[in-house]
């Protein structure tokens, strides 16, 4: 009989540790409820198919806290662990992943990420190419839609849907016919570089970075010298023929869009002061002091912009970086 009652008082108060891990797990889950992800297409063009190089697809991509908590989620510096493109037919078949994001979502390796906050009304936005994604081999209409997974790639149970674009996909042109003219965001007005002095530069190309306004922050870049700050890219940009060296170009450029590399110059501040400015007839240098937030502390910057003018125009070609610690 004592044994029976000692079974018993064992099963209760098992159930109750039971109850208490449940209860303690599922506090440390993040309501995703008020979270949202949208899409839509950053320097939309004519779209073809082929290649991710040559013929890319880029999606300007959002994610929002539209609550009033604090909304925490990771981000995997490789996208493909974060999020999933869909592309359907009007006949609802959909389009194959690429043969990259296959092998590395079944291979076994570390996966780095970065755990991000967004405050009630932020937002966080980057660039993705649906053709890292998706095979497009063919001329035709397409439903896109995205996945975003907050937890990542393995727990895909978890993942918040975008909106749907419409990508139309056109037959092959000529190599010639894929570059297009970058306009302004949400208007059809042709950018054009101004005669701005240098820190006007700079602060431009900050802003329009911190917007994630991606023409307006490549205006004022010289970014073949910016290339050559790589060893192994300036040696292929120097031995290449014209067609390869835009290629070569167009490459940098989008890895830059991805964060893929120079993750320096394409960081994105909180808030900056410009310190000092000076500069010959030809040559100048613009001091900024960069704040960057994290969530329990600021990292703080000073960037070094160099700048050179050429037919009245000032351009960004190379930068130095110092940390200043954190506050």
């Amino acid at each position: 009989m004592k044994l029976r009652k000692l079974g018993s008082i064992i099963t209760i108060l098992f159930a109750f540790a039971q109850i208490e891990l449940f209860a303690q797990s599922s506090a440390k889950v993040q309501d995703f409820s008020n979270a949202s992800v949208s899409i839509k297409y950053y320097n939309k063009s004519i779209y073809y198919p082929g290649n991710a190089d040559d013929f890319p697809v880029f999606v300007h991509i959002t994610i929002k806290n539209n609550g009033t908590d604090t909304l925490r989620f990771k981000l995997a510096d490789d996208r493909k662990f974060s999020l999933d493109f869909n592309a359907y037919t009007v006949k609802n078949s959909r389009l194959p992943q690429t043969e990259e994001i296959i092998e590395k979502r079944t291979t076994n390796q570390t996966v780095y990420f970065r755990e991000l906050a967004l405050e009630g009304g932020e937002e966080y936005s980057f660039v993705e190419n649906v053709k890292d994604y998706l095979k497009i081999d063919d001329s035709s209409v397409y439903y896109l839609e995205m996945f975003f997974y907050p937890e990542l790639y393995k727990a895909k149970y978890l993942s918040l849907k975008s909106n749907r674009l419409t990508l139309e996909v056109r037959p092959s042109p000529s190599s010639a016919s894929s570059n297009y003219i970058p306009v302004k965001d949400q208007t059809v007005e042709i950018l054009k570089q101004e005669e701005l002095s240098p820190d006007k530069v700079v602060e431009s190309t900050i802003i329009a970075r911190q917007k994630s306004l991606w023409d307006q922050y490549f205006l004022y870049m010289d970014l073949e010298s910016l290339l050559k700050r790589n060893n192994t890219l300036a040696k292929k940009y120097a031995a290449g023929s014209a067609e390869e060296r835009e290629r070569i170009l167009a490459s940098f450029k989008a890895d830059l869009m991805q964060s893929k590399i120079e993750n320096d110059i394409i960081a994105v501040p909180e808030k900056f002061i410009i310190e000092k400015t000076s500069y010959t007839p030809t040559e100048g240098s613009v001091s900024v002091m960069e704040w960057f937030k994290y969530p329990n502390f600021s990292e703080i910057k000073r960037y070094n912009y160099k700048v050179r003018q050429r037919e009245g125009i000032w351009q960004i070609y190379d930068y130095t970086v110092v940390n200043l610690g954190t506050e």
